[in-house]
């Protein structure tokens, strides 16, 4: 799996003209799934989320997670993170799961995060079109990759 993450001070997302979901003050998490992702990588990232700690403190010192300043998640399945551009100028998508093995995954991750964070996130629509919005806040944008662990 592998997540780009933002610490937004607003983000919403919109499917044919109406509002999915919508936070205030969190985090917007963009994943991709790949056909040899399974539990150990959902348990392992949606941990790395929950407890990342990019949200400032009071002495403006970034040390705490979403969980411990109440944040939101705003989370969006994304395949074209684990784009291959090695070869010409047309993106492979190769690696990401077809929607029969990521589907499963994905709505497993929405539960495991759910447990993790300890109240509902918000989720865009696993293969539609949507239209996300988000201010950064900082800006601070992480991207993790479950297999490298890093």
């Amino acid at each position: 799996m592998r997540a780009v993450i933002q610490r937004v001070s607003e983000a919403a997302v919109v499917i044919g003209g109406r509002t999915k979901g919508s936070i205030q003050h969190g985090l917007v998490v963009l994943l991709a799934i790949e056909d040899a992702d399974g539990p150990e990588d959902i348990e392992w990232l949606s941990g790395k989320i929950v407890r990342l700690r990019i949200f400032d403190d009071e002495n403006g010192v970034m040390n705490r997670s979403v969980q411990e300043v109440g944040g939101g998640i705003l989370l969006i399945s994304q395949f074209t993170l684990l784009a291959s551009t090695r070869k010409g100028n047309r993106p492979s998508y190769s690696r990401s799961a077809r929607p029969e093995i990521a589907i499963p995954l994905y709505e497993r991750f929405i539960r495991q995060l759910e447990g993790d964070l300890g109240r509902p996130v918000q989720t865009g629509e696993f293969g539609a079109n949507m239209m996300v919005s988000l201010t950064n806040s900082g800006p601070v944008t992480i991207v993790i990759d479950s297999k490298a662990r890093e």
